[in-house]
């Protein structure tokens, strides 16, 4: 699979909720920098993640508005429309930077307002 499509490939099985596959889409020793998460190094962190991505949202859909490929690297914005387990909504625009290599992602960021994703935060924190 090129660039594209992975890119294509991230945003089909996160709007599944298929996060199995999703993992699949990562290198073993992918860095993320993630808004709400911070500093994230390796697969198996991610893996720990999806337990309290399928408990923490009732709801979780990322639609790219914009997807700009350039070889091996990719910006997509996007929106999010979510809602926590307690069915609060969540709206927020966001950017995810991704590297990829030999058909991995290897690094990925996103950026977004962190405020709409208080009902989330929170909820984990209680």
């Amino acid at each position: 699979m090129n660039t594209r499509d992975i890119i294509n490939k991230y945003y089909e099985v996160v709007n599944a909720g298929d996060w199995d596959t999703w993992l699949t889409l990562f290198d073993d020793n992918v860095v993320v920098d993630e808004q709400l998460a911070g500093h994230i190094e390796g697969v198996g962190v991610l893996q720990g993640a999806v337990g309290g991505i399928k408990k923490g949202y009732s709801k979780f859909q990322n639609l790219p508005k914009q997807i700009v490929i350039n070889g091996h690297e990719a910006c997509v914005v996007s929106h999010i429309s979510a809602a926590n387990a307690t069915g609060v909504l969540i709206e927020a625009n966001v950017a995810n930077y991704f590297r990829l290599k030999n058909g991995k992602i290897t690094y990925m960021a996103n950026f977004h307002d962190t405020r709409p994703f208080d009902p989330f935060v929170n909820q984990r924190l209680n």
